[in-house]
């Protein structure tokens, strides 16, 4: 599955190293399906939305998602792609922007040629193939209908959910002050932290990483910050993880207020499952599901 990860530092821009994808060193490594694209997104100091994505389709492409990539903001989502058979491509990479938004996608949406009549004029702002970045777009097009972020991601996961085969929903979004985050159906885990200042004992800076070959990130300011994290699986052994549970919608405020609300409370009407899915979609899905 793809990896995703989310992270507010609150009202205070928070300085923090990414790692996108961790350079292999093992056989086990040799096992495992190699990534098709890596993305970070974040805000710069004038709140303007910035992207820094690459697909991963050559040796030079994977040494550049090794870089380490040190930014500042108060929000940031970061993305692992496993493609599920759009091209690999930059336009087809996580994060995507629409309206001065960043979100990031974990699952699989079927009959795409619904959800585009559906969007109609909303289509103008897709630029690759993706389902991802369509369902972007829906969300995006529901929150101008409802002029709030967490009921446009509701309305679009409960229309998509009503009237098209789903995988999995789970995805990222964030703007310069806020994040959302949200898991649907119970296929894909989604994970949230609360950091204290300095962590568990109280001095330490965020050093946290998702399974090897993905995600890495470091921060020194959350050493006497408050910080929020949301991710696609637990990153370091505190017990304060809590997983999401399916339907479930994550809101972190400008000031690290986080509330969790389960906004959708049924299952999809047409659940996919692996055997339905194309080969190369199929094994993009495959280590993610809920055990």
């Amino acid at each position: 599955m793809s990896r995703l990860v989310g992270m507010s530092g609150g009202h205070e821009r928070v300085r923090a190293t990414f790692w996108l994808l961790e350079a292999p060193d093992s056989l086990a490594q040799q096992s495992r399906r190699d990534p098709d694209g890596t993305g970070l997104g974040y805000y710069d100091e004038g709140d303007e939305p910035v992207v820094v994505k690459q697909p991963l389709a050559a040796y030079e492409d994977e040494q550049f998602a090794q870089e380490a990539r040190e930014v500042c903001s108060r929000t940031f989502v970061a993305h692992v792609r496993y493609a599920s058979g759009s091209p690999i491509t930059l336009r087809n990479t996580h994060p995507f922007v629409q309206a001065g938004r960043l979100f990031a996608h974990n699952g699989v949406i079927g009959d795409v040629e619904r959800l585009e009549h559906e969007l109609g004029d909303g289509m103008s702002m897709v630029g690759g193939e993706t389902d991802s970045e369509r369902y972007f777009a829906l969300v995006t097009k529901e929150i101008e209908r409802t002029g709030d972020v967490g009921e446009g991601i509701t309305a679009a996961a409960s229309w998509i959910a009503e009237n098209l085969p789903v995988f999995a929903l789970n995805c990222v979004l964030i703007t310069a002050t806020e994040l959302w985050a949200l898991r649907y159906p119970d296929v894909h885990e989604l994970h949230l932290l609360e950091r204290p200042a300095g962590g568990l004992r109280g001095n330490r800076h965020l050093e946290q990483a998702s399974a090897r070959g993905s995600i890495r990130v470091r921060s020194a300011d959350l050493a006497r910050r408050r910080g929020v994290i949301v991710a696609s699986e637990e990153m370091d052994e505190d017990p304060d993880w809590r997983p999401l549970q399916s339907g479930e919608l994550v809101h972190v405020d400008a000031n690290l207020r986080t509330t969790v609300r389960r906004v959708i409370d049924r299952p999809p009407v047409h659940q996919l499952t692996l055997a339905e899915l194309d080969p190369k979609a199929a094994a993009s899905q495959a280590s993610g599901q809920q055990r």
